[in-house]
């Protein structure tokens, strides 16, 4: 899709019944989660889900999450097991994608789970999409709403920068609490973390009373993804990123994390990760707007801060 008019709606009732239209008749609307914005298209609907490939230049063999309204509604598309059922009960609504069997009648596009006999799904906890998704009233496919490989939208502006005129829509909620795409957890056989993201796995793992077996330790070189965000450069901006930097070189902005009087900004001054996790791809896209190289502070790896070094990681990736 291409050269179409994007409306700005406000996150009012007429705005998200707007939206709830324009993905009824098979259009594209990216609306607020808590993580970061999506990009929503009828699930059931392969045209429209091919759209959403189109307007990010997404890769067709990289599996889309499905959001849901109700828990009901995502036990009518895929198999719950025990652990599953547990996490929903605990972190749904919430940052959370559960990787599970897809039931044979689901209705849903082929093109959402890439051809895989499992399929992503998750119930946000932002007001704005619950009422979407309520409106719709039905499963809606979303990545999120930038083109692909760059820096994940926290706000409608980076939804409009990457995306205006590629989509019929942007549902305009202000900026994303948790600012970092959701934790993923498969079940095949055990569970296990497929993508850290705002919900820290040690969260997880003391619902659950186990350790998590990890997806990267028995995953096969350039394998096709079993689901989003595990393509080895993503998130990235255009200028090149240096992680763990505790000094900067002649031409470098600083990214900072904790006390730093060199950084030009900094994820959070306290040394707060859920704060850093927030501020992520929002100062990611200012400081990659002034065209310098970017060096980024060390990160605690633990809580969040695992899921935002697997991003920087990422987007500091040599790129295809």
């Amino acid at each position: 899709m291409s050269d179409v008019s994007t409306q700005l709606l406000d996150a009012t009732r007429t705005g998200i019944n707007r939206a709830a239209e324009i993905l009824r008749g098979g259009g594209l609307a990216a609306f607020p989660t808590e993580t970061v914005y999506g990009l929503g298209a009828d699930a059931c609907d392969g045209r429209a889900v091919a759209q959403i490939f189109d307007a990010k230049g997404r890769p067709a063999f990289n599996p889309l999450i499905v959001h849901v309204a109700s828990l009901d509604m995502a036990q009518d598309i895929a198999v719950f097991n025990d652990d599953a059922l547990r996490l929903a009960a605990a972190f749904w609504p919430g940052p959370l994608t559960l990787v599970l069997p897809l039931r044979p009648k689901a209705n849903l596009s082929p093109l959402v789970s890439a051809g895989l006999p499992t399929v992503g799904i998750r119930l946000p906890e932002h007001p704005v999409a619950q009422q979407l998704l309520t409106a719709f009233d039905g499963p809606v496919a979303a990545p999120s709403a930038n083109r692909s490989g760059k820096i994940s939208p926290t706000s409608a502006a980076h939804v409009a920068a990457g995306l205006s005129g590629r989509i019929d829509a942007i549902l305009d909620a202000g900026a994303c609490p948790v600012g970092l795409e959701s934790t993923i957890i498969g079940f095949d056989p055990m569970s296990t973390l497929l993508r850290s993201g705002g919900l820290p796995v040690e969260a997880i793992e003391t619902c659950l009373g186990a350790h998590l077996a990890s997806h990267s330790a028995n995953a096969t070189p350039n394998a096709a993804p079993n689901a989003p965000g595990q393509l080895t450069s993503h998130y990235a901006p255009t200028a090149a990123l240096r992680l763990n930097a505790t000094t900067t070189r002649k031409g470098e902005l600083k990214l900072g994390f904790g006390p730093d009087t060199q950084a030009d900004l900094n994820l959070s001054p306290s040394g707060d990760l859920v704060e850093a996790a927030a501020n992520l791809f929002q100062y990611l896209h200012r400081l990659d707007a002034q065209n310098a190289p970017i060096a980024v502070a060390p990160i605690p790896a633990k809580g969040l801060g695992l899921a935002i070094n697997d991003r920087l990681t990422r987007a500091a990736a040599p790129r295809p």
